[in-house]
């Protein structure tokens, strides 16, 4: 009885994990105070999510003066940087998140180009 219960609730969990990772992107914005290069990046993300995500995106912005402990559990070590929770593969971008390309490709929102 009791593995069922496990089985049960493994399975309702990976249900809603596959459900999330279709239906909204999970995003942290890790950026050091109000710092130009920190300003460009809320605004290029805030942009994109609003261009290529609408509804589908939950963004926190996390000031590193502000809560270091959050940068240290997340390893970062620049900001400002992007990392994405869900759906996995978890994924990481460090900068002003101006190339909207790499965003879309690192996203998994635009295929891959290959060498060819």
């Amino acid at each position: 009885m009791r593995e069922q219960k496990i089985m049960d609730a493994t399975e309702r969990f990976e249900k809603a994990l596959k459900s999330t990772a279709k239906e909204t992107y999970i995003l942290r914005l890790y950026i050091t105070g109000i710092t130009p290069n920190s300003m460009r990046a809320i605004e290029n993300i805030k942009r994109f999510c609003e261009d290529h995500l609408q509804g589908r995106f939950e963004l926190e912005v996390i000031d590193i003066y502000k809560r270091p402990e959050l940068a240290r559990e997340a390893q970062i070590v620049a900001a400002p940087t992007l990392v994405k929770l869900l759906p996995v593969p978890l994924r990481r971008f460090v900068g002003d998140l101006s190339d909207e390309k790499k965003i879309l490709v690192g996203l998994d929102l635009l295929p891959k180009q290959g060498n060819a």
